[in-house]
């Protein structure tokens, strides 16, 4: 049964204030007279086009306005950000929301940013607004955007496949010592599945860079399910259930039993995995074994039921 819980903006208007580009990562954007975007890549002439996740910048002309009336004197493009639009509150925007700017398709694949050096604006004023405002969208389709254009927004596709990301935990890997076999076979899975698998990443065992990760990946890039691999064992540095609890607001504790209970048919060292499952806002988190084979019979079991879960996480399946 199909509920509809995500936030609906379908039919929502807006309109493009400004269109801004730079030639060059780390500079301020100037404002154009219109840009030409491509489908998969981004705006013509912009250093931050490209194929990943981030093409088109997005910031609202109504959080730049309140920052000039506390005293910062800033021009379009001052923050980074690609268009200037009016009409939305963006970062409460879902990711998969789409924009539609006449012939121009944009879709919504992360809410802010992290800021890992200040700006010369935060310099000056102590804040910045786009690491908390700004959002980023790819090119769907693509055509000519100038200012003054009108923006629909049509709701996120609740049929829609579900996302994914994957982290392997192994200091072996990390350092290039040993390959990494358990997220490719993950990865793999997921695919046939149908899973849309946004990111994968090879981390060292540990928690501050997980936990990092984690954050961002429920938080910015909203994805339905990360996947971690390793780090679940008895290792002094095994500590990928740790950092899955330290990041959750919910514990799923049902999903790690019951992966240890079917592991426990195959062999009893089962018992000696830690694994365990959480969820972040509308993320679920899900701990599997580090062996690519104990990984290829974890989801053989679970992907069947995991998907009913997901939608309720998603609002859109009912209990």
């Amino acid at each position: 049964m199909m509920m509809s819980e995500e936030k609906n903006t379908a039919g929502m208007k807006g309109k493009v204030t400004a269109v801004c580009v730079s030639e060059k990562k780390g500079t301020q954007k100037t404002e154009v007279p219109f840009a030409v975007l491509v489908p998969d890549w981004g705006i013509e002439g912009d250093a931050h086009a490209g194929k990943w996740h981030r093409q088109v910048s997005l910031l609202a002309f109504e959080k730049i306005d309140e920052f000039r009336k506390k005293g910062a004197e800033v021009d379009f493009g001052a923050f980074g950000e690609n268009l200037i639009v009016e009409g939305f509150d963006l970062k409460e925007l879902p990711v998969g929301t789409r924009f539609r700017i006449g012939e121009v398709l944009l879709e919504l694949t992360q809410i802010g940013k992290a800021c890992h050096s200040h700006c010369e604006i935060y310099k000056v004023m102590g804040d910045c607004i786009m690491p908390r405002e700004g959002v980023f969208t790819e090119v769907i389709e693509g055509g000519t955007v100038r200012p003054g254009d009108e923006i629909t927004l049509i709701s996120a596709d609740p049929e829609r496949p579900f996302t994914a990301a994957v982290i392997t935990l192994s200091d072996r890997s990390f350092r290039g010592e040993r390959e990494d076999k358990s997220g490719p076979v993950i990865v793999e899975m997921l695919k046939e599945k149908g899973y849309r698998v946004v990111e994968t990443l090879l981390l060292p065992d540990g928690r501050p860079r997980l936990e990092t990760e984690l954050k961002r990946l429920a938080d910015q890039r909203q994805v339905n399910v990360v996947f971690t691999t390793g780090g679940t064992g008895f290792s002094e540095r095994d500590l990928t259930p740790e950092a899955t609890i330290a990041v959750s607001d919910r514990l799923a504790p049902g999903i790690g039993e019951a992966l240890r209970a079917y592991s426990m048919t195959i062999t009893p060292k089962a018992m000696l995995s830690r694994q365990t499952a959480g969820i972040r806002k509308k993320t679920l988190i899900v701990n599997l074994p580090g062996s690519p084979k104990a990984c290829r019979e974890n989801l053989e079991f679970l992907l069947g039921p995991l998907e009913h879960g997901l939608g309720i996480l998603r609002g859109t399946a009912t209990d």
